[in-house]
Formats: C-alpha cells, structure tokens, sequence
C-alpha cells in the first residue's frame, strides 16, 4: 500500500509542475502590459520621470529579465513562499490578498460540496426503492443537473433579491457593519452568504441523486443481490450489501466533479459581488495582475490535488478489495 501512495504523490507532483508551468505562462500570453497599467495610475508629465517610473516597475515586477529566468525567478520565489506584490492591491503582497478572500470561497465550496453529496446520495437511495419519489426526482434532477451555475445564480439574484427582497445581491457582507464576532454580523454574513451557496448545492445535487439512483438500481438487480434473495436474506440486508457498493463510484465522482464545482464558484462570485477568489480573479484580470492571478490559480490548483488525494486515500480505506488488491501486488 506504501508503494501506491508512493506512485500516487510522484503522479501529484508532476501534475503540480506542470500546472504551476501552464500558470505562469497563460498570464503573459493576456494582452496588455501591466507596467502601463501601473503608470497610467501615476500622472507624470515628464518623460524622464515616465521612464524611471517604468524601469522602477519592470524592476520590481521582475520584468526586466529574459523570460526564462522570470520563470526560474517564479520557482524560486514560489518555494521560499513568495507569490510577488499585487498590482490590482499595490503595494500589498499577493499572499495576503489571497488570504483575505480564501475564506469566503472556501465558505461557500466546502457546505455546497459536502451536503450537497449527502443529501444527493441519500435521496438517490431512496429513490431507487420508491416509485414516487422516483417519478418525482429523475426529472427533477435531470433539470438541476443542466441548469449552468451562473444562470441559476442570476434567477435566484432576481428571484430571492429583487423580486422578493428576502436577500441581498451583493457583497459578503453589509458595508454598514464592521467585522466582529458578535452575533449580528455573524447573522449578516451567513444572509449574504446563503443564495451563493444555494446556487451551487441545487446544481450539485441533481447530479448526486441521479448518479446515486442509477447505481442502487444496477446493484439491486446484479447477481449477488439474487443470490442474497435465493437464499432468503433480508431486504434491508440486501439494500445495505447495494448502497455500500454504489457509494464506491459517488466517491471517485466526488474528486473527479470538484473542478466543476470550484469552476462554478468563481462564476457564481462574480455573479454575487461576492468577495471571494472569483471576484478577485476578475479584477485580477481586468487590472492585467500577473502575479495575483498566478496566486488564484496556483490556490486553486493546490486544493483540487489535495483533495483528489484524499478523495483516493478514503476510496482505498473504505473499499477492502482495493486493499486486498494493493497488499497482494506487494507480496
């Protein structure tokens, strides 16, 4: 089993090299120069201050070398934990920038993924064994799961927000409040926060359910689940025996679906105002930002490997033929 898990964070790892490659060269194949960008936030009439303002810039940015050592320039300071200084944020460090809006995107992804394979999971599972809620749920979920993100957001914007007034639009939290811990902006912050994240449970969970329907339905009417009956099991027996085998593909489902879902938190940020990675990614981008765009992503793409790691450790541990299968290879 070493030997696995051995194989699997080499795999990991050049996974992440390549990634944090790709990150560093999609940010300056954008148009535009961010340097420019940075001067035209300065009004200097004089051309020779104009120059030392730029030289001054390309020297900070790191611009003023070849580009291939920018790239070994971005490793190295990438593993001393150095992401660089922001340009939509100067003179703050992309780190913290991050920082700031990583709990808001966390805050909505972790609830949305989690219960949404819970609750997913659990109904698809009963609806597998009731004909009602099965007539009721397929075509129910079949409309969440093709629903897109930033659609369902903008419906239940209009909907929750301005039709009905119920929430706000934007924002993570009222402007009118300082941040406390107190129970008001707590309060605050979870009624700003809960139309994001219904936006992303209802999609995920259409798809949970359906998925998880399917697979009961194939596992009941397999082979072993007959043989269980022949021989006078019971039914909850057998029903136990299908849903635990239907819940070893929900689990590979689960780290395999995660970039969707993270790709539509951004878009569901954005759609929200809400101050989060996605939000942050736009502005990142409309300010020509290299470095904290680069900081988003490699955020990004840390958590999705981490995850599927873990999504593959729990798969090991809960499924005992993976196990048999790994200790026999090693024998």
């Amino acid at each position: 089993m070493g030997r696995y898990f051995r194989r699997k964070l080499l795999l990991y790892g050049i996974t992440f090299f390549i990634a944090v490659t790709i990150n560093f060269a999609i940010p300056r194949l954008m148009p535009g120069d961010p340097v420019s960008r940075m001067l035209s936030r300065h009004s200097v009439a004089n051309p020779e201050s104009s120059q030392a303002l730029r030289t001054y810039f390309e020297n900070l940015f790191g611009f003023d070398v070849p580009l291939w050592q920018q790239y070994l320039n971005y490793w190295t300071a990438l593993l001393q934990g150095d992401l660089g200084v922001s340009i939509y944020a100067f003179p703050a460090s992309v780190s913290s920038v991050v920082m700031d809006a990583l709990p808001y995107t966390l805050a909505l992804l972790l609830p949305s993924i989690i219960l949404s394979w819970f609750v997913g999971n659990g109904l698809g599972a009963m609806a597998a064994r009731n004909k009602w809620l099965d007539n009721t749920l397929l075509p129910i979920g079949y409309l969440f799961t093709a629903v897109p993100y930033m659609w369902l957001a903008i419906l239940l914007a209009w909907l929750g927000g301005i039709i009905l007034g119920w929430f706000p639009v934007a924002a993570g939290y009222s402007l009118a409040l300082t941040p406390t811990l107190s129970w008001t902006f707590v309060l605050n912050l979870i009624h700003h926060w809960f139309l994001p994240f219904l936006s992303l449970f209802v999609v995920a969970l259409g798809g949970w359910a359906i998925g998880m329907r399917n697979l009961v339905i194939y596992e009941l009417e397999s082979d072993y689940s007959n043989y269980l009956r022949s021989l006078g099991a019971p039914q909850r027996l057998v029903r136990r025996y299908a849903f635990r085998n239907a819940m070893l593909p929900q689990i590979s489902g689960l780290a395999l679906q995660l970039g969707v879902v993270v790709g539509g938190a951004l878009v569901t940020e954005v759609v929200f105002a809400y101050p989060g990675l996605g939000s942050l990614m736009l502005n990142a981008i409309n300010s020509q930002d290299f470095f904290l765009l680069q900081g988003i992503l490699l955020f990004i793409v840390i958590g999705v490997l981490v995850f599927n790691f873990l999504a593959d450790v729990v798969y090991v541990l809960v499924d005992p033929r993976t196990r048999l299968g790994l200790e026999g290879g090693q024998s």
